[in-house]
Protein backbone atom coordinates (compact mmCIF):
# COMPACT_ATOMS: atom_id res chain seq x y z
CA UNK A 1 0.00 0.00 0.00
CA UNK A 2 3.29 2.15 0.14
CA UNK A 3 2.83 2.47 -3.53
CA UNK A 4 -0.41 4.30 -3.40
CA UNK A 5 -0.22 7.38 -5.26
CA UNK A 6 -1.42 8.86 -1.83
CA UNK A 7 1.92 8.51 -0.30
CA UNK A 8 3.47 10.67 -2.48
CA UNK A 9 5.45 14.01 -1.85
CA UNK A 10 3.55 16.86 -2.83
CA UNK A 11 4.18 20.52 -3.02
CA UNK A 12 1.96 23.73 -2.58
CA UNK A 13 3.70 26.72 -3.61
CA UNK A 14 6.80 26.16 -1.68
CA UNK A 15 5.25 24.22 0.75
CA UNK A 16 6.76 20.77 0.74
CA UNK A 17 4.31 17.74 2.03
CA UNK A 18 5.29 14.41 2.51
CA UNK A 19 2.56 12.74 1.27
CA UNK A 20 -1.04 13.48 -0.01
CA UNK A 21 -3.52 13.62 2.81
CA UNK A 22 -4.93 16.24 4.55
CA UNK A 23 -7.06 16.71 7.52
CA UNK A 24 -9.75 18.64 6.66
CA UNK A 25 -11.46 21.88 8.58
CA UNK A 26 -13.94 20.32 11.24
CA UNK A 27 -15.32 22.64 14.17
CA UNK A 28 -14.12 21.41 17.49
CA UNK A 29 -16.16 24.00 19.42
CA UNK A 30 -13.19 23.97 22.14
CA UNK A 31 -11.34 27.23 22.50
CA UNK A 32 -11.57 29.41 25.65
CA UNK A 33 -15.03 31.72 25.48
CA UNK A 34 -12.77 34.43 24.35
CA UNK A 35 -11.44 32.48 21.55
CA UNK A 36 -8.12 31.15 22.97
CA UNK A 37 -7.12 27.94 21.20
CA UNK A 38 -6.52 25.21 24.11
CA UNK A 39 -4.21 22.63 25.13
CA UNK A 40 -7.03 19.68 24.07
CA UNK A 41 -6.60 21.75 20.55
CA UNK A 42 -2.83 21.48 20.90
CA UNK A 43 -3.31 17.61 21.35
CA UNK A 44 -5.57 17.37 18.42
CA UNK A 45 -3.83 18.66 15.98
CA UNK A 46 -0.68 17.72 17.00
CA UNK A 47 -2.36 13.56 16.84
CA UNK A 48 -2.73 14.03 13.29
CA UNK A 49 0.93 15.17 12.21
CA UNK A 50 2.11 11.83 14.71
CA UNK A 51 -0.30 9.86 12.53
CA UNK A 52 1.45 10.71 9.13
CA UNK A 53 -0.89 13.14 7.95
CA UNK A 54 1.35 15.15 5.66
CA UNK A 55 -1.26 18.38 5.75
CA UNK A 56 -3.69 19.53 8.58
CA UNK A 57 -6.14 22.46 7.55
CA UNK A 58 -7.29 24.31 10.98
CA UNK A 59 -11.05 24.71 12.05
CA UNK A 60 -12.91 28.35 10.79
CA UNK A 61 -10.97 30.81 12.69
CA UNK A 62 -12.71 34.63 12.87
CA UNK A 63 -11.51 37.50 11.68
CA UNK A 64 -12.95 40.21 13.63
CA UNK A 65 -14.44 41.54 16.67
CA UNK A 66 -17.95 42.62 15.32
CA UNK A 67 -19.66 39.78 13.25
CA UNK A 68 -17.42 37.32 12.28
CA UNK A 69 -17.40 34.54 15.03
CA UNK A 70 -19.61 31.64 14.36
CA UNK A 71 -20.10 29.99 17.00
CA UNK A 72 -19.65 30.15 21.22
CA UNK A 73 -15.87 28.96 21.84
CA UNK A 74 -14.67 29.23 18.64
CA UNK A 75 -10.81 30.02 18.24
CA UNK A 76 -10.22 33.34 16.70
CA UNK A 77 -7.00 35.59 15.15
CA UNK A 78 -7.78 39.09 15.95
CA UNK A 79 -5.33 39.58 18.60
CA UNK A 80 -1.78 38.51 20.12
CA UNK A 81 -3.18 36.43 23.13
CA UNK A 82 -4.96 34.32 20.30
CA UNK A 83 -2.04 33.91 17.83
CA UNK A 84 0.39 33.00 20.69
CA UNK A 85 -2.03 30.55 21.42
CA UNK A 86 -1.95 29.21 17.88
CA UNK A 87 1.87 28.95 18.00
CA UNK A 88 1.32 26.30 20.40
CA UNK A 89 -0.62 23.97 18.15
CA UNK A 90 1.59 24.88 15.30
CA UNK A 91 4.98 24.49 17.43
CA UNK A 92 3.51 20.79 18.38
CA UNK A 93 2.44 20.29 14.69
CA UNK A 94 5.55 21.05 13.45
CA UNK A 95 7.70 18.64 15.90
CA UNK A 96 5.66 15.61 14.42
CA UNK A 97 7.04 16.49 11.35
CA UNK A 98 3.62 17.80 10.07
CA UNK A 99 2.26 21.38 8.24
CA UNK A 100 -0.51 23.17 9.22
CA UNK A 101 -2.76 25.70 7.20
CA UNK A 102 -4.99 28.13 8.92
CA UNK A 103 -8.63 28.45 7.63
CA UNK A 104 -9.93 31.89 8.05
CA UNK A 105 -14.09 32.55 7.90
CA UNK A 106 -16.29 35.22 8.92
CA UNK A 107 -19.94 33.62 9.65
CA UNK A 108 -22.10 36.61 8.02
CA UNK A 109 -25.81 35.43 8.84
CA UNK A 110 -25.36 31.85 9.75
CA UNK A 111 -24.08 32.59 13.37
CA UNK A 112 -24.97 30.56 15.72
CA UNK A 113 -25.96 30.87 19.15
CA UNK A 114 -26.58 34.07 20.92
CA UNK A 115 -22.78 34.70 21.74
CA UNK A 116 -23.15 37.76 18.85
CA UNK A 117 -23.02 41.16 20.80
CA UNK A 118 -24.03 42.90 17.77
CA UNK A 119 -27.26 42.40 14.84
CA UNK A 120 -26.26 39.58 12.15
CA UNK A 121 -24.85 41.19 8.40
CA UNK A 122 -25.11 39.56 4.98
CA UNK A 123 -25.21 40.63 1.50
CA UNK A 124 -29.04 41.05 1.40
CA UNK A 125 -31.11 41.60 4.38
CA UNK A 126 -32.53 37.88 3.72
CA UNK A 127 -34.18 35.35 6.56
CA UNK A 128 -31.63 32.19 6.21
CA UNK A 129 -33.09 28.99 5.73
CA UNK A 130 -33.09 26.40 8.38
CA UNK A 131 -32.73 26.69 11.96
CA UNK A 132 -29.94 27.21 14.15
CA UNK A 133 -27.63 23.99 15.00
CA UNK A 134 -27.84 22.46 18.36
CA UNK A 135 -24.37 20.94 17.03
CA UNK A 136 -23.44 24.99 17.36
CA UNK A 137 -24.78 25.64 20.73
CA UNK A 138 -27.49 27.26 18.42
CA UNK A 139 -31.09 27.19 18.77
CA UNK A 140 -34.73 28.81 16.57
CA UNK A 141 -34.43 30.40 13.66
CA UNK A 142 -31.48 32.23 12.92
CA UNK A 143 -32.00 35.92 12.97
CA UNK A 144 -32.21 38.19 10.02
CA UNK A 145 -29.43 39.69 8.94
CA UNK A 146 -28.51 43.47 8.18
CA UNK A 147 -27.27 44.15 4.21
CA UNK A 148 -23.79 45.00 4.37
CA UNK A 149 -22.83 48.65 2.87
CA UNK A 150 -19.95 49.37 0.72
CA UNK A 151 -17.69 50.43 3.71
CA UNK A 152 -18.34 47.54 6.28
CA UNK A 153 -17.45 44.65 2.84
CA UNK A 154 -14.45 47.06 2.53
CA UNK A 155 -13.60 46.54 6.34
CA UNK A 156 -14.36 42.70 6.32
CA UNK A 157 -11.60 42.17 3.27
CA UNK A 158 -9.03 44.08 5.31
CA UNK A 159 -9.71 41.35 8.49
CA UNK A 160 -9.36 38.52 6.32
CA UNK A 161 -5.70 40.37 5.35
CA UNK A 162 -5.02 41.26 9.46
CA UNK A 163 -6.28 38.03 10.54
CA UNK A 164 -4.05 36.15 7.74
CA UNK A 165 -0.77 38.24 8.36
CA UNK A 166 -1.37 37.52 11.77
CA UNK A 167 -1.58 33.64 11.58
CA UNK A 168 1.63 33.65 9.57
CA UNK A 169 3.81 35.72 11.52
CA UNK A 170 2.85 35.49 14.88
CA UNK A 171 0.27 32.00 15.02
CA UNK A 172 3.44 30.14 13.05
CA UNK A 173 1.14 28.81 10.48
CA UNK A 174 2.18 27.37 7.13
CA UNK A 175 -0.21 29.10 4.73
CA UNK A 176 -3.72 29.81 4.53
CA UNK A 177 -6.83 28.65 3.35
CA UNK A 178 -10.04 31.28 2.76
CA UNK A 179 -13.65 30.18 3.69
CA UNK A 180 -15.66 30.47 1.23
CA UNK A 181 -17.95 27.30 1.30
CA UNK A 182 -20.40 25.79 3.16
CA UNK A 183 -22.97 28.89 3.50
CA UNK A 184 -21.02 31.61 5.89
CA UNK A 185 -20.45 34.74 3.94
CA UNK A 186 -18.11 34.85 0.95
CA UNK A 187 -20.89 31.91 0.06
CA UNK A 188 -23.47 34.18 1.06
CA UNK A 189 -22.01 36.57 -1.52
CA UNK A 190 -21.82 33.92 -4.05
CA UNK A 191 -25.43 32.49 -3.82
CA UNK A 192 -27.99 33.84 -5.93
CA UNK A 193 -30.83 33.47 -3.37
CA UNK A 194 -29.09 35.41 -0.61
CA UNK A 195 -27.10 37.95 -2.20
CA UNK A 196 -30.32 39.88 -4.34
CA UNK A 197 -27.70 43.46 -4.52
CA UNK A 198 -27.26 45.75 -7.87
CA UNK A 199 -24.16 46.99 -7.13
CA UNK A 200 -20.28 45.67 -7.50
CA UNK A 201 -20.90 42.96 -5.12
CA UNK A 202 -23.73 41.47 -6.89
CA UNK A 203 -25.91 40.69 -9.77
CA UNK A 204 -24.56 37.54 -12.00
CA UNK A 205 -22.48 34.51 -10.90
CA UNK A 206 -19.20 36.75 -11.82
CA UNK A 207 -20.61 39.60 -10.16
CA UNK A 208 -21.57 37.62 -7.04
CA UNK A 209 -17.68 36.16 -6.92
CA UNK A 210 -16.40 39.63 -6.79
CA UNK A 211 -16.18 38.93 -2.87
CA UNK A 212 -14.55 35.77 -3.01
CA UNK A 213 -11.60 37.65 -5.54
CA UNK A 214 -11.29 41.04 -3.56
CA UNK A 215 -10.25 38.75 -0.92
CA UNK A 216 -7.77 36.41 -2.40
CA UNK A 217 -6.21 39.78 -3.65
CA UNK A 218 -5.84 41.52 -0.42
CA UNK A 219 -4.90 38.14 1.47
CA UNK A 220 -1.96 37.64 -1.02
CA UNK A 221 -0.70 41.43 -0.82
CA UNK A 222 -0.39 41.10 2.75
CA UNK A 223 1.11 37.54 3.34
CA UNK A 224 3.74 37.48 0.15
CA UNK A 225 4.09 35.56 -3.05
CA UNK A 226 5.33 32.57 -1.66
CA UNK A 227 3.10 31.63 1.48
CA UNK A 228 0.34 28.65 0.35
CA UNK A 229 -2.87 30.23 0.61
CA UNK A 230 -5.89 28.69 -0.81
CA UNK A 231 -9.93 28.63 -0.51
CA UNK A 232 -12.64 26.04 -0.15
CA UNK A 233 -15.66 26.14 -2.36
CA UNK A 234 -18.96 24.07 -1.93
CA UNK A 235 -22.13 23.85 -3.30
CA UNK A 236 -24.40 22.69 -0.01
CA UNK A 237 -24.34 24.83 2.67
CA UNK A 238 -24.54 23.93 6.27
CA UNK A 239 -28.52 25.23 6.29
CA UNK A 240 -29.06 24.17 3.20
CA UNK A 241 -27.34 20.83 3.00
CA UNK A 242 -29.07 20.13 -0.97
CA UNK A 243 -28.25 23.43 -2.70
CA UNK A 244 -27.08 23.66 -6.21
CA UNK A 245 -25.75 26.26 -8.25
CA UNK A 246 -28.53 27.40 -10.30
CA UNK A 247 -26.44 27.06 -13.44
CA UNK A 248 -25.00 24.08 -13.29
CA UNK A 249 -21.56 23.30 -14.81
CA UNK A 250 -21.83 27.04 -16.86
CA UNK A 251 -21.45 28.12 -13.09
CA UNK A 252 -18.52 25.79 -12.76
CA UNK A 253 -16.77 27.19 -15.40
CA UNK A 254 -17.54 30.71 -14.13
CA UNK A 255 -16.44 30.33 -10.49
CA UNK A 256 -13.28 28.33 -11.57
CA UNK A 257 -11.84 29.84 -13.90
CA UNK A 258 -12.12 33.21 -12.07
CA UNK A 259 -10.47 31.24 -9.42
CA UNK A 260 -8.37 30.05 -12.07
CA UNK A 261 -7.09 33.44 -12.62
CA UNK A 262 -6.89 34.75 -9.38
CA UNK A 263 -3.69 34.68 -6.29
CA UNK A 264 -4.43 31.29 -5.12
CA UNK A 265 -2.45 28.24 -5.22
CA UNK A 266 -4.81 25.69 -4.53
CA UNK A 267 -8.72 25.11 -4.48
CA UNK A 268 -10.53 22.99 -2.25
CA UNK A 269 -14.04 21.65 -3.29
CA UNK A 270 -16.07 19.66 -0.91
CA UNK A 271 -19.27 17.59 -1.59
CA UNK A 272 -20.53 14.91 0.38
CA UNK A 273 -19.61 12.38 -1.82
CA UNK A 274 -16.78 13.62 -4.00
CA UNK A 275 -16.43 11.29 -6.78
CA UNK A 276 -20.88 12.04 -7.77
CA UNK A 277 -21.62 14.22 -10.64
CA UNK A 278 -22.12 17.56 -9.22
CA UNK A 279 -25.08 18.30 -11.46
CA UNK A 280 -27.51 15.94 -13.31
CA UNK A 281 -26.47 17.13 -16.94
CA UNK A 282 -23.19 16.14 -16.13
CA UNK A 283 -21.38 13.39 -15.34
CA UNK A 284 -18.45 15.29 -13.83
CA UNK A 285 -18.09 15.57 -10.37
CA UNK A 286 -17.19 19.36 -9.01
CA UNK A 287 -13.29 18.53 -8.48
CA UNK A 288 -12.84 17.38 -12.15
CA UNK A 289 -14.55 20.24 -13.11
CA UNK A 290 -12.47 22.71 -10.95
CA UNK A 291 -9.58 20.66 -12.45
CA UNK A 292 -11.13 21.52 -16.04
CA UNK A 293 -11.59 24.99 -15.41
CA UNK A 294 -8.74 25.82 -13.07
CA UNK A 295 -5.82 23.53 -14.57
CA UNK A 296 -3.00 25.50 -12.74
CA UNK A 297 -4.33 25.50 -9.49
CA UNK A 298 -3.43 22.89 -6.88
CA UNK A 299 -6.73 21.37 -6.43
CA UNK A 300 -7.94 19.45 -2.64
CA UNK A 301 -10.81 17.34 -3.08
CA UNK A 302 -13.22 16.74 -0.24
CA UNK A 303 -15.88 14.00 1.07
CA UNK A 304 -16.35 10.87 1.72
CA UNK A 305 -13.23 9.50 0.42
CA UNK A 306 -12.15 7.89 3.52
CA UNK A 307 -11.87 4.51 1.83
CA UNK A 308 -9.17 3.80 -0.67
CA UNK A 309 -10.07 3.15 -3.56
CA UNK A 310 -12.31 6.27 -3.33
CA UNK A 311 -9.45 8.71 -2.75
CA UNK A 312 -7.47 7.18 -5.43
CA UNK A 313 -10.57 7.84 -7.75
CA UNK A 314 -10.60 11.18 -7.27
CA UNK A 315 -6.46 11.45 -7.95
CA UNK A 316 -7.60 9.80 -10.95
CA UNK A 317 -10.09 12.96 -11.41
CA UNK A 318 -7.76 15.18 -11.12
CA UNK A 319 -7.28 16.03 -7.30
CA UNK A 320 -3.74 16.48 -6.39
CA UNK A 321 -4.83 16.07 -2.61
CA UNK A 322 -7.37 14.35 -0.65
CA UNK A 323 -8.75 15.83 2.01
CA UNK A 324 -10.11 12.95 5.46
CA UNK A 325 -13.08 14.63 7.48
CA UNK A 326 -14.81 11.59 9.41
CA UNK A 327 -12.29 9.31 8.51
CA UNK A 328 -9.48 11.21 10.02
CA UNK A 329 -11.39 11.55 13.28
CA UNK A 330 -12.10 8.22 13.78
CA UNK A 331 -8.36 7.11 13.27
CA UNK A 332 -6.24 10.43 13.62
CA UNK A 333 -3.46 7.55 11.98
CA UNK A 334 -5.18 7.01 9.25
CA UNK A 335 -1.84 7.41 6.90
CA UNK A 336 0.16 5.14 9.20
CA UNK A 337 -2.77 2.40 9.34
CA UNK A 338 -3.66 2.13 5.38
CA UNK A 339 0.30 2.37 4.64
CA UNK A 340 1.11 -1.03 7.21
CA UNK A 341 -2.17 -2.49 6.32
CA UNK A 342 -4.09 -2.25 9.42
CA UNK A 343 -7.57 -2.23 9.90
CA UNK A 344 -9.89 0.99 10.07
CA UNK A 345 -11.61 1.95 13.38
CA UNK A 346 -15.50 2.10 12.37
CA UNK A 347 -16.77 6.08 12.40
CA UNK A 348 -18.61 6.75 15.10
CA UNK A 349 -21.11 9.99 14.91
CA UNK A 350 -20.45 10.90 18.25
CA UNK A 351 -17.09 12.02 17.03
CA UNK A 352 -18.55 14.99 15.49
CA UNK A 353 -19.79 16.50 18.46
CA UNK A 354 -17.46 18.03 20.77
CA UNK A 355 -19.95 19.24 23.09
CA UNK A 356 -20.36 15.94 25.40
CA UNK A 357 -24.05 16.48 25.91
CA UNK A 358 -25.17 16.96 22.67
CA UNK A 359 -28.11 14.18 21.10
CA UNK A 360 -26.76 12.28 18.14
CA UNK A 361 -29.93 13.15 16.96
CA UNK A 362 -28.50 16.72 17.30
CA UNK A 363 -25.29 16.12 14.77
CA UNK A 364 -25.04 16.91 11.58
CA UNK A 365 -25.54 14.14 8.87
Amino acid sequence: MSTSPLFHAAKINQLQLTNRLVVAPMTRVSASEDGIASERMVRYYEDFARGGFGLTISEGIYIDDQWSQTYAFQAGMINARQAEAWRKVTDAVHRQGGKILAQIQHAGALSQGNHYQHETVAPSAIQPLGEQLPFYRGEGDYPQPRALSDAEIHQIIDSFADAAERAIKDGGFDGIEIHGANGYLLDQFLTRYTNQRSDKWGGDTAGRMTLNLAVIAAVRARIGDTVPLGIRISQAKVNDFQHKWQHGEADSRTVFSLLGDSAIDYIHVTEHEAWQPAFAESPLSLAALARQFAPGKILIANGGLHQVDKAERLLDQGADLIALGRGALANHDWPQRVKNQAPLREFDRTLLAPIADIKASELPS
